[in-house]
């Protein structure tokens, strides 16, 4: 008898050890309210418990501290009060319950702004969830401009892809020209409602071509051909740093789906001009403003 007590403890323990190798294996997601606003509009629900966002934010940032000590890989996701709301609606939940805002959790987790958690302080946090919300947001806006445009009564062609294509091909063909280098690159887009913008970090050297991030990669040429397929005043400017020797600006405008050299005047002019107020700003030491370089017209031709 007493062995085979020994022998059913043993195997409890062996399965709690199992069960905590588990979860230490499984990904944890923490949902975010970045700012005051957000977080008045979730004190509303009864069962939220907290009714100070600097003592939230103290809470979040320790709980992320004891999870990465856990040796779990955790994700932090915007949680924006108005979707949850949408998100209980449409389910069919109880917004002023717990399990329905780790239920939206998981959902804007799989499909929304998220951050990894590398134990970065909540200040620096918080900047970078936004920033990948905005430009989120702006690719999925953009997205569904291309989507919209339908196809064009001339050539038949779908005019949001043949724009998307044109796009992939200027962005190819202005890093396989910008040479090595730590390139950043930002594109303007106006459209009827927003200004588009997007930005793109690279690296290159004299072995290979330039390395850039997927998902940046993407939202860049899909701002870029909004600016394409509507034919849009937008601009492109490129930055690019190497060592031992200053950072070049170079820039272009687009015009009926290509992309042409600024003059190294309106290059200066541009970068030192406030955007708002449209007051010269001293130019950067150590910056050379220079003339954009040409990109070439071959194919794919912009759309009709």
């Amino acid at each position: 008898m007493a062995h085979i007590k020994q022998t059913r403890r043993s195997r409890q323990r062996s399965g709690t050890s199992m069960r905590r190798t588990l979860r230490r294996e499984a990904p944890s997601t923490v949902g975010l309210l970045v700012d005051p606003e957000d977080f008045a509009a979730m004190r509303h629900y009864r069962s939220f418990p907290f009714d100070d966002h600097a003592v939230y934010l103290q809470h979040v940032e320790g709980l992320l501290r004891t999870l990465t000590a856990q040796g779990t890989h955790t994700i932090v996701a915007l949680f924006d009060p108005e979707d949850y709301a949408v998100f209980c609606t449409e389910s069919g939940l109880d917004p002023d319950e717990r399990t329905s805002r780790s239920r939206f959790t998981a959902e804007i987790a799989a499909g929304g702004a998220t951050v990894a958690y590398t134990g970065q302080p909540i200040d620096t946090l918080i900047p970078l969830l936004v920033s990948r919300a905005v430009r989120r947001a702006t690719w999925e806006y953009a997205t569904m401009l291309l989507a919209g445009l339908g196809d064009c009564a001339d050539c038949g062609q779908d005019i949001g892809r043949a724009a998307f294509d044109r796009a992939s091909h200027l962005l190819v063909r202005l890093l396989d020209t910008a040479g090595p280098g730590t390139h950043h690159i930002v594109c303007s887009t106006p459209t009827e409602n927003e200004q588009l913008l997007a930005v793109l970090h690279t690296a290159g050297d004299r072995t290979g071509p330039a390395r850039l991030e997927s998902s940046e990669g993407a939202e860049f040429t899909t701002v870029l051909a909004v600016g394409v397929a509507l034919e849009t005043q937008g601009g492109v400017v490129l930055r690019t740093t190497a060592p031992g020797a200053p950072d070049r600006v170079h820039g272009w405008r687009l015009h009926r789906g290509s992309l042409l050299p600024l003059t190294a005047g309106e290059v200066f002019n541009a970068y030192c001009t406030d955007a708002d107020t449209g007051e010269p700003v001293a130019p950067e030491s150590g910056v050379e403003y220079c003339a954009g370089f040409d990109l070439g017209a071959d194919e794919p031709e912009p759309h009709h």
